[in-house]
């Protein structure tokens, strides 16, 4: 509630610079705003704070406007509210400067969001997001004889093409969840009866990779423009009916490109969505961008189940999953339809409980 207080005498001393009427600002004037605004923002907040602008298309109008998002990380609350304060103490003398209105603040929890006019004219959009220093899992001291608390959750992807494999994988009778690629030619009947019989469905994204990998006919890629991002996203979600969530197809470029991570977390959060970074390269930004978006996120967080699909080498990995998520207490493991993967899958899982490891949705261990 400070947070938005301060909003709101932010607000006041906007309105009491409100002109009658005052001439459009161009799209190079907007971004020279708000490239201000991003330096007020910097000298406000401690160094290494995160704050993420883009340029609008046209400059003006829903969808078109400049954004400017800061995200205050900080384990005390009241340090977070000095910085705040003179964080839109700064941004007020910009607005000010330049003949800015704001609208009524929003405040969801740790994000509080605001547009800025000029003339009338939506020019910015503005968001800053409190939120404490997140905490390691592997750092939390792990109390003796919790083990039987232990998740593992088991995300099998690449689903689309093959009915008889899908089949075979509800076959199994485990809370695995399905992840589906779209447009593939049983795409939304796998989506479809996958959560008819109580399976967790996600998209399975296509994102650029590297060059010797088979592209999507249709995938995100660096340099794709926020408009082109969420209409692509839709339209996949159309062909995946009833997902929850998301993870990567391939990406090994798109997910370590900071620019096209911040174009597509605000499209998932807005269609709440959550995140799982697959993790196909240690390069990848998809995480901690999903996290400063507060798009509700995990990742891979063992070796993939069936880099080797052959069912000795599955098996191998499926006990390194159990056993990770019984050391860390909670795990997520990303593996594929092969029949190799299916087979190690009936013998292991069986032995899941006895080990005091739960199976569950993916959606369970986001955050």
């Amino acid at each position: 509630m400070a947070l938005l207080g301060a909003c709101f005498l932010f607000a006041a001393f906007l309105s009491g610079c409100k002109k009658k009427e005052e001439p459009g600002l161009t799209p190079a004037q907007i971004h020279q705003i708000t490239r201000s605004l991003a330096a007020a923002a910097s000298s406000a907040v401690p160094p290494g704070t995160p704050i993420k602008l883009r340029q609008g298309a046209s400059g003006q109008g829903p969808g078109n406007t400049d954004y400017l998002r800061v995200v205050l990380k900080n384990d005390s609350a009241g340090a977070n509210r000095a910085v705040v304060a003179k964080l839109l103490q700064n941004l007020n003398a910009v607005a000010t400067r330049n003949h800015l209105t704001q609208d009524p603040a929003i405040q969801t929890g740790e994000l509080l969001h605001f547009t800025l006019r000029h003339a009338g004219a939506q020019v910015l959009e503005i968001e800053i997001v409190t939120r404490a220093t997140p905490v390691c899992s592997a750092e939390i001291e792990k109390p003796a004889g919790k083990a039987a608390n232990a998740r593992l959750a088991i995300i099998i992807d690449d689903l689309g093409s093959d009915r008889a494999a899908a089949e075979a994988v509800l076959a199994l009778g485990y809370p695995l969840t399905i992840s589906v690629l779209p447009n593939h030619d049983h795409s939304f009947d796998i989506a479809q009866e996958a959560h008819r019989r109580g399976f967790q469905v996600m998209l399975h994204l296509p994102m650029q990779s590297v060059a010797n990998e088979t592209p999507e006919a249709q995938e995100l890629h660096p340099g794709m423009p926020a408009p082109e991002v969420a209409a692509l996203v839709d339209q996949f979600l159309q062909n995946v009916p009833d997902a929850a969530g998301v993870n990567n197809h391939q990406g090994s470029q798109a997910t370590a490109d900071p620019a096209l991570m911040d174009e597509l977390m605000p499209v998932l959060r807005d269609r709440h969505l959550f995140y799982v970074d697959s993790r196909t390269t240690a390069a990848t930004v998809a995480y901690d961008a999903a996290q400063d978006f507060g798009v509700r996120s995990a990742f891979r967080s063992v070796p993939f189940l069936d880099d080797v699909a052959e069912v000795a080498a599955v098996r191998k990995q499926l006990e390194l999953a159990l056993r990770g998520a019984r050391e860390k207490g909670e795990a997520v493991a990303i593996g594929h339809p092969h029949a190799a993967t299916l087979q190690a899958l009936r013998e292991i899982l069986p032995q899941a409980q006895a080990q005091g490891v739960r199976l569950v949705p993916a959606s369970e261990l986001v955050h």
